[in-house]
């Protein structure tokens, strides 16, 4: 029993030293920095490239990784990117860190190589035998790793309370703006925040490689378990995080050692430790509190008072109005090339197959225009609802011989059971915590149930082949394509009807439309349910695509990068999703066909740097682009006079900038609670 606590005491100090990471920089500079992990890769792998590649010695490589690349990566991103997204909405900073995320590994694989690590080195020597601690062997890794923990908190603690910078740290920490009058840089604080945290980032990595391996996935589980620790210590509370992290990692192995080895339940239930432990605190602290959100006790009043009021990028006022008629059919283009791509690609089998992926991913997408875009919902797991729709058709597909369009649509009803359900179970958490517990929700779901046999089926999948009348690829993309469209379709009229002026209500602000009698409860499980419907009708197609439906097709972190492109691309606008989910299947089998091998990790750079350019230009590069492009034909082609304002985007316009109308909180409180306009002026 002893060596199994020593051991998962270890393992807890590692996720303390995370945990303690994300915590500086959250509490400094309010972002939950989800590219922890791969910035505890870079540093692990920079690591090994010095002592395994290049033979330097253990102190002097650790010295080297920890004490100059790990400061000077937190010091250069925060300049080029954190510094730029301090004052954004948490969807914005959400997605810049996952883009972060996505292309930091091809950096580094790009410029130190891609071949494979089956082992890493800790920062123990390898000729190094272990003690003995009342009969239970303890080696010198972990005793490294003890010793920095207590380092960790033990400087921390003394320069937080004890010097003058920490005096500025907790001024900050408390109320930026008043720190500002009384002389202190919340800037310059926010810069040490990060070099810290990825100091302690690539401390974290090198130390979990011997036993995660140096990957991505394993630095993403570190970084998994690292978040609920954070969650339990309510985001802020450093000395929380590193309690929750030992209790942690101890009951790790502890539950471990009841276990059968290498059997299915202990790969399913060890996984899934840390995430009953964030399930465990949030039901405690909403029967406590009866609601968490992560902007309470956060700043002063001045704070409060100067922060600017919740704003959704992609509404740009004035950009609705007085248009020119060549204006609104902009629109309709790239929709109408989108239609084209099935026929001018008929000829190249390869293409064509691409083109029709490009499609499913774009029915796909349209969850996030649903649930992001227009709830204003930061869910993490509806690639999950993709795959529970995929596995759930092939289910009633093959084993009750129910037809496959039918099918898909029994699969999207299940699904948006269970997103009504979530939808009801997330209402009283702030956006942040919402973000995590649906991620948690994905990881869960991915690990107990995706993993059954019934599913994966010896690792192939479940057969799943296409109607008889779309078996080729040519009918299969504009079968997928009407899908699309019928889709489009209905989040438009969505988004005009009286729901979606009280979707915008309660985008906006939650206690305003409390106020104004709107039912905040209604329309969020109303808007999970069917964003949870749309994807899942997605996971079919893709699963249609491949005529098998594979659960390791729909991992949850797959999923964030899914998020990551639709953010670049514009969450708000139907034509962002079409181009989104084409570019995701077409980029890549642009540089596979083309582009040498060992380039073969460009694309994921590409997407994961568009990401991060959603911290310049929330709006998204169709929108973006769509408006520079206005302003240039408008330079050229007079403005037609005596046309009408309009008071919502019409017609083709409505696709492409289908946001730009900014309607008023009066027009909007009229027409979401028609018996209180009485009472509102306009």
């Amino acid at each position: 029993m002893l060596d199994y606590a020593l051991v998962g005491l270890a393992l807890g100090s590692i996720y303390a030293i995370a945990a303690a990471g994300l915590v500086v920089t959250y509490a400094s500079s309010g972002v939950l920095n989800f590219a922890f992990g791969s910035m505890a890769y870079v540093v692990a792998r920079f690591y090994f490239f010095l002592n395994s590649q290049h033979g330097l010695s253990t102190i002097t490589a650790g010295l080297v990784s920890l004490l100059v690349v790990a400061p000077l990566m937190g010091a250069v991103l925060y300049a080029v990117i954190f510094r730029l997204i301090r004052g954004q909405s948490t969807l914005i900073k959400l997605v810049t860190t996952i883009g972060l995320s996505v292309a930091l590994p091809p950096i580094v694989d790009l410029t130190l190589g891609t071949q494979s690590i089956t082992s890493a080195p800790g920062l123990a020597l390898s000729s190094d035998r272990p003690f003995h601690f009342f009969g239970a062997p303890v080696t010198t890794d972990q005793l490294i790793t003890y010793g920095f923990l207590v380092f960790v908190v033990v400087a921390g603690t003394v320069i937080l309370r004890f010097t003058s910078i920490g005096l500025r740290v907790r001024a900050t920490v408390d109320s930026e703006a008043m720190a500002s009058v009384s002389g202190t840089n919340p800037g310059r604080v926010a810069l040490g925040a990060w070099v810290v945290s990825a100091t302690l980032a690539g401390l974290a990595g090198i130390l979990v490689a011997p036993t995660n391996g140096l990957t991505t996935t394993g630095m993403t589980t570190l970084m998994a378990a690292a978040f609920a620790a954070v969650v339990a210590a309510r985001l802020r509370s450093l000395a929380g995080a590193v309690g929750v992290a030992l209790a942690m990692g101890v009951v790790t192995d502890l539950i471990l050692k009841q276990l059968p080895q290498g059997s299915s339940l202990t790969a399913a239930i060890i996984p899934s430790i840390p995430f009953g432990f964030i399930l465990l605190f949030l039901v405690f602290y909403l029967a406590r509190s009866g609601a968490v959100r992560e902007d309470v006790g956060t700043g002063g009043p001045l704070d409060h008072a100067i922060r600017p009021a919740n704003e959704d990028p992609t509404h740009l006022a004035g950009h609705g109005a007085g248009r020119p008629a060549w204006s609104s059919a902009l629109g309709l283009h790239p929709l109408l090339v989108v239609a084209l791509l099935p026929l001018i690609f008929q000829g190249s089998a390869y293409w064509l197959g691409l083109v029709a992926l490009g499609l499913c991913y774009a029915i796909t997408f349209l969850t996030y225009t649903v649930v992001t875009g227009e709830g204003g919902m930061l869910w993490l797991s509806q690639i999950i609802f993709a795959g529970a729709g995929a596995l759930a058709a092939a289910q009633f597909a093959s084993a009750w011989g129910v037809p496959v369009l039918l099918a898909i649509l029994l699969g999207g009803l299940i699904a948006a059971v269970v997103g009504a359900i979530i939808g009801l179970l997330t209402i009283r958490l702030g956006d942040l915590y919402v973000a995590l517990v649906t991620l948690t929700f994905g990881l869960l779901a991915e690990t107990l149930i995706f993993s059954r046999g019934t599913f994966l089926q010896g690792g192939v999948g479940q057969v799943f082949n296409r109607p008889s009348f779309a078996n080729g690829d040519l009918a299969f993309s504009y079968l997928a394509l009407v899908v699309f469209l019928i889709f489009a379709v209905l989040a438009l009229n969505l988004r005009r009807s009286t729901s979606g002026l009280a979707l915008r209500a309660v985008r906006d602000s939650e206690p305003a439309s409390r106020t104004l009698g709107l039912s905040v409860l209604q329309v969020k499980v109303i808007v999970g349910a069917l964003g949870a419907f749309v994807a899942a009708v997605g996971g079919g197609f893709l699963a249609l695509d491949s005529r098998v439906a594979q659960p390791q097709s729909y991992a949850t972190f797959v999923g964030l990068v899914w998020l990551a492109v639709v953010v670049t691309m514009g969450v708000r606008s139907i034509t962002a999703a079409a181009l989104a989910g084409l570019a995701f299947a077409l980029l890549p089998g642009v540089f596979q066909t083309y582009v040498p091998a060992r380039w073969g990790e460009v694309p994921a750079l590409l997407f994961g740097l568009g990401a991060v350019a959603v911290a310049r230009h929330p709006e998204g590069v169709v929108l973006f682009n769509g408006r520079q492009l206005r302003q240039l034909l408008a330079k050229i082609a007079p403005r037609s006079e005596g046309r009408e304002r309009s008071r919502a985007p019409a017609g083709a316009d409505a696709w492409l900038a289908d946001s730009d109308h900014v309607a008023s909180r009066t027009e909007v409180a009229a027409a979401a609670a028609p018996d209180r306009t009485a009472r509102t002026t306009r």
